[in-house]
């Protein structure tokens, strides 16, 4: 999200400056009143979807795959920790910025593309709901601006972006509560990968070549993330991905 979280908390300060207190539902609502809400409205859909893929609620981890060309959040899950990963529904994801390939400095609008988790929850968030990712990971702090190589990226609400992956409100609510359920429940990880396109498709491969060509560095980061994406693709379990010394990817069977 980066520089325009803090533009906007500006704005809102400005108004209440002018305007005196500033109060809507959705802004001011308690974390517990906007959970409940969206537990009233979804907890019998987000039930529904894993019954449906006869999975037990919640299962026993969650992983969501994000593909920026295709603009799609996958949301899986497993039901015990030897179990392969069954597709539960996709989002679409409703706003983008900035263009293919990773981010590497604060205010470049990029989406990050690599291997992340879900490392916070924020359910009194501007954005309606929101999740941060881990950005920068190991790879994102070798290979992006060493002085800043920016922060702030969520999984959100509210359809609106300069860097962060939006998804609309009703979605948004549906994968909160799932992946709190089992951060809270199950106590796992819910890792999230992202990736510039789907990377086995004749279509990628040509939206790719272009800039990678221009740009070895970015040919060889789209090397070392693309076999993150084949092991799932073939075992629909996660690969173990460690940082090499370069801060490129190195991808093993788990």
């Amino acid at each position: 999200m980066d520089f325009h979280f803090t533009a906007l908390a500006a704005m809102f300060l400005a108004v209440a400056v002018i305007a005196g207190p500033v109060c809507n539902v959705s802004y001011c609502q308690s974390a517990e009143e906007r959970l409940q809400q969206a537990r009233s409205a979804k907890q019998e859909k987000v039930e529904a979807y894993f019954n449906n893929a006869g999975l037990p609620y919640p299962p026993y981890q969650l992983f969501l795959r994000i593909f920026k060309k295709e603009k799609e959040l996958e949301v899986w899950a497993r039901g015990g920790k030897d179990e392969k990963f069954k597709l539960i529904t996709t989002y679409p994801v409703c706003k983008s910025s900035g263009v293919l390939g990773p981010k590497r400095k604060q205010g470049d609008l990029q989406v990050p593309e690599g291997f992340y988790y879900i490392s916070g929850f924020n359910p009194q968030s501007r954005f309606h709901l929101s999740m941060r990712i881990n950005y920068p990971n190991s790879s994102d702090k070798k290979l992006g601006d060493k002085t800043d190589p920016g922060g702030d990226i969520f999984i959100h609400g509210n359809c609106v972006t300069i860097g962060c992956v939006p998804i609309r409100n009703g979605p948004i609510e549906e994968l909160y509560i799932m992946a709190l359920d089992v951060k809270t429940r199950k106590k796992t990880r819910t890792h999230v990968h992202i990736f510039p396109c789907r990377m086995d498709k004749r279509e990628c491969r040509q939206e790719l070549a272009r800039p990678a060509s221009h740009d070895p560095a970015l040919a060889k980061f789209w090397n070392s993330l693309k076999p993150g994406y084949l092991h799932f693709e073939k075992n629909r379990t996660l690969p173990r991905v460690n940082t090499g010394g370069d801060g490129h990817y190195r991808v093993s069977s788990d």
